[in-house]
């Protein structure tokens, strides 16, 4: 005698609920109430006999749970591909993507267009954040990553170097012939950089150009890079930033290059379940984003990678 199947219905809920790591949005996504979803989950449980989630100050998947979550996951979205092609939508796929909100907004999501063009029936979805995610758990199929390129587990390639670039308008940058300028003109700070190592305070960077720091250095503080650039944009001081994300403003002359660059010895990565790699919309994504920085890097003055 065969086993009984587990309802659907719970299985959708459960596989909801394990990406999301939350009931509210698992029923925001079903258009079902929290408590609907909770019910399915409760009741899938007793059925398997054991607990799937710990329910703690966080919610975390059981080693049980963890464990088929890639399995089901891909027997959703199978599901979810039959519906969308009984409903008429066609084959289309989707790959959501990891990236750090500077990098996803100055430079992946102009570029997005080029993808498209490209992959009419692929979608990409973007998951703008800093955080490492989890991809055997969480809904995310590839990542960007900008850091030393040590993920454990997951397939890793490098894409490009970086490099710290000081800029600013033209009209800032008209004020400033000297390094020793620099000490005197306000000056763009980005408060989350503290995670990075090797990206320069203002200190340190005016003693590479051979500026003595004097404690009195006009330091305006900013939360993100995009802010930074955007303080820099509006000629309110001098910042120092990744020189990928600037590569337009540069180009078309809105920021203006100062005095000196600096290679870093992190690097941008792509990265996914090595399992996963070949899959049809990784590869694509896989293969555009290393086009699209071969074409980037070839149309600016030299990248040091």
């Amino acid at each position: 005698m065969s086993e009984r199947a587990l309802p659907l219905r719970g299985l959708q809920a459960f596989e909801a609920v394990a990406r999301h790591l939350s009931f509210a949005r698992a029923a925001a996504e079903l258009h079902v109430t929290p408590g609907a979803i909770s019910q399915q989950v409760k009741l899938l449980e007793d059925q398997v006999g054991a607990p799937l989630f710990e329910r703690g100050r966080k919610l975390q998947l059981t080693p049980a749970a963890a464990a088929v979550m890639r399995q089901l996951h891909a027997a959703m979205e199978g599901l979810r591909l039959v519906s969308r092609q009984l409903r008429g939508k066609g084959a289309e796929r989707v790959v959501v993507i990891s990236a750090a909100p500077s990098f996803a907004s100055r430079w992946l999501i102009p570029r997005m267009e080029h993808f498209s063009a490209r992959h009419p029936d692929i979608e990409l979805r973007l998951l703008a954040t800093r955080r490492l995610v989890d991809f055997g758990a969480e809904d995310v199929d590839v990542g960007v990553r900008y850091g030393g390129g040590q993920y454990a587990g997951l397939h890793v390639e490098r894409l490009r170097g970086e490099t710290v670039i000081a800029v600013a308008n033209p009209r800032v940058a008209s004020r400033l012939r000297r390094p020793a300028d620099l000490a005197e003109a306000p000056l763009l700070r980005n408060t989350s950089m503290s995670w990075d190592a090797t990206f320069p305070d203002w200190a340190t960077w005016l003693q590479g150009l051979g500026v003595s720091a004097r404690k009195g250095l006009r330091v305006r503080e900013f939360e993100e890079a995009t802010f930074v650039i955007d303080a820099a944009l509006a000629g309110l001081g001098v910042a120092l930033v990744w020189k990928t994300l600037v590569g337009e403003e540069l180009a078309a002359g809105r920021l203006v290059p100062l005095f000196n660059e600096q290679p870093l010895t992190n690097a941008y990565h792509f990265v996914c379940l090595p399992e996963r790699l070949n899959e049809p919309g990784i590869a694509a994504f896989r293969q555009w984003l290393k086009d699209e920085t071969r074409a980037d890097q070839a149309s600016a003055e030299p990248l040091i990678l």
